[in-house]
């Protein structure tokens, strides 16, 4: 593999972007290996692309940015991001990932509602009425 693949993944404020070439296998996230990244949950959903991709993963070297957001979604785009590296490395896993999950090419695009006025901060909160 001559060139470096880049792939970016996004889940509500949390965006991700991925740089696969060949390599050994060697995963980091915001400069931190696999595993020692976030909780064992956290590690566990960013392994889930790279389990499915087999010896594909093995060969390569992934280095994921990621900020914005939180935890959980910092995870998810990471995860999203990987495996659309992946899947245009290898166009056999596309179908792969597809089976698995929808989520690991196609991104959520579901976001938080914006708050709105006199509605003392969330979204479809009402003020309480009382008729005494």
């Amino acid at each position: 593999m001559a060139k470096a693949i880049h792939k970016s993944g996004s889940r509500k404020r949390a965006v991700a972007r991925a740089t696969l070439k060949s390599g050994t296998g060697k995963v980091r996230i915001n400069n931190q290996m696999l595993d020692v990244y976030g909780t064992k949950l956290i590690r566990l959903r960013l392994k889930e692309p790279l389990i499915l991709a087999g010896d594909t993963a093995a060969g390569v070297d992934i280095n994921v940015n990621v900020n914005g957001g939180g935890i959980s979604s910092q995870a998810d785009a990471a995860r999203l991001a990987i495996a659309r590296a992946l899947a245009k490395h290898s166009k056999k896993l596309e179908k792969v990932f597809l089976d698995y999950d929808r989520h690991l090419l196609v991104a959520d695009i579901r976001r938080k509602e914006s708050s709105k006025p006199n509605r003392h901060g969330q979204a479809r909160a009402k003020r309480q009425k009382s008729y005494r």
